[in-house]
């Protein structure tokens, strides 16, 4: 593959081979460990020894922590995305900030590790988002850098087959390592070695410093602002990202203490880590096979809807059959339609981007459409859980926001 200074901002026609894949794959399963490790059951461990003194249910110190630090991660990734597609390192745009991310994301994990109450937890959870935001956003505009159009559904499953494995193995490590501490620390580990293979085996392109635009602070800043009548095709699959990732963090947020509180299950970190182990595996049956099989047709919008479609019927089901052979069911549906939709959506986000100079702050933007359900779901779940009918409720609203997000992915007119 061509790595000259001008390729930076061409369009790429060569194919990546499967070492480029696997170790940005595992890169990027690397971060996800690091999230989702504390998301999963850390966070809400430490919610439920700080609470009692507090004043705060553990459910509203669980929603206030996260809810704060996906604020952070609303403006860290669309921020060091563009800080990306400016670094004229000679390591490259992107490898730099790959590097001092997950870097920083061990450290913050530490400091999560050591905290001693809510105030502490918010601190160590804001700088997680803060440093692997930095990560992620840099691993993300590699691909439109360096892999060609009909090639991206295939990596992009790639990537979301990682982001799973990543998903099951924070929580495992979460689970396994034998207490909080030990589990925050685990995590940090993998979420540093994770990326070396990367950033070690493979250069970067870098961008002549003739190519980087004069600086302005007002251009900075308004380049931001991606205009959806300018765009319209990018705000629709901003649109229907958000929704279905709403809908998602619905399902997600509450989910041991549903076990615990609604299905009285005996061990409900236990059950966290079956459910998404179980979803793990069916989604790992078809990120892959969807990423190919819409490259191979040419077509992303099908994928996408039909996913989403699956995906609402299974959240449905957590409200109408409120049992553990039920969450098992439903966990496995939701990995089949996620798995589509985590590879084909991605590939279908690079389709659309605006101008390849600005490809990490773009894709920045379109994350947060990722990022922003994180602040709104606990805004929207705990007074539903608290005042308005509880779990059943819950997923029904879930499943409503999700099967919007799949009929809205109509509306983009510039990809089949």
């Amino acid at each position: 593959m061509t790595t000259t200074a001008s390729a930076a901002l061409a369009e790429p026609v060569d194919r990546v081979g499967r070492g480029w894949t696997a170790a940005l794959s595992l890169a990027n399963g690397a971060i996800w460990v690091g999230w989702y490790g504390p998301l999963q059951i850390l966070l809400a461990s430490q919610a439920e020894d700080f609470a009692p003194g507090s004043g705060m249910s553990k459910e509203t110190m669980l929603a206030w922590v996260t809810g704060v630090g996906a604020a952070v991660s609303l403006a860290a990734n669309p921020l060091f995305g563009a800080l990306s597609d400016r670094t004229t390192s000679r390591h490259g745009r992107r490898t730099p900030w790959i590097v001092a991310g997950a870097a920083g994301g061990a450290l913050s994990l530490l400091v999560l590790a050591a905290a001693d109450g809510v105030w502490t937890m918010a601190l160590g959870w804001c700088l997680v988002q803060l440093t692997l935001n930095a990560g992620f956003a840099a691993v993300t505009a590699a691909v439109p850098d360096r892999v060609p159009r009909l090639q991206r559904g295939s990596v992009g499953g790639w990537l979301g087959a990682a982001q799973v494995l990543g998903v099951v193995g924070g929580t495992g490590l979460a689970t396994v390592a034998g207490g909080v501490g030990a589990g925050y620390t685990a995590c940090a580990v993998f979420t540093l070695v994770g990326v070396l293979p990367y950033v070690l085996r493979h250069a970067d392109l870098r961008l002549p410093a003739a190519d980087r635009p004069a600086w302005s602070w007002r251009d900075f800043l308004a380049g931001f602002w991606l205009s959806p009548r300018r765009y319209p095709d990018l705000g629709w699959a901003w649109l229907t990202r958000f929704l279905m990732n709403l809908s998602n963090a619905l399902v997600l947020l509450y989910l041991l203490y549903y076990l615990r509180d609604r299905l009285s299950y005996a061990d409900p970190e236990q059950g966290v880590l079956i459910l998404t182990a179980v979803n793990g595996v069916t989604l790992l049956a078809t990120v892959v096979v969807g990423g190919v099989w819409s490259d191979r047709v040419g077509r992303r919008k099908p994928f996408v809807i039909w996913s989403g479609v699956l995906m609402a019927v299974a959240t449905a089901g957590l409200a109408v059959w409120q049992t553990w052979p039920g969450a098992i069911v439903a966990a496995a549906v939701l990995g089949v339609g996620f798995g589509v939709f985590t590879s084909v959506d991605f590939a279908l986000m690079t389709d659309v981007l605006p101008k390849a100079l600005d490809r990490g702050k773009d894709l920045g933007v379109i994350n947060v459409a990722n990022a922003l359900p994180q602040v709104a779901a606990p805004a929207l779940a705990a007074p539903i859980v608290t005042y308005l009918g509880g779990y059943r409720v819950l997923y029904l609203v879930a499943a409503a926001i999700g099967l919007a997000g799949a009929v809205l992915v109509g509306r983009i007119k510039g990809v089949d």
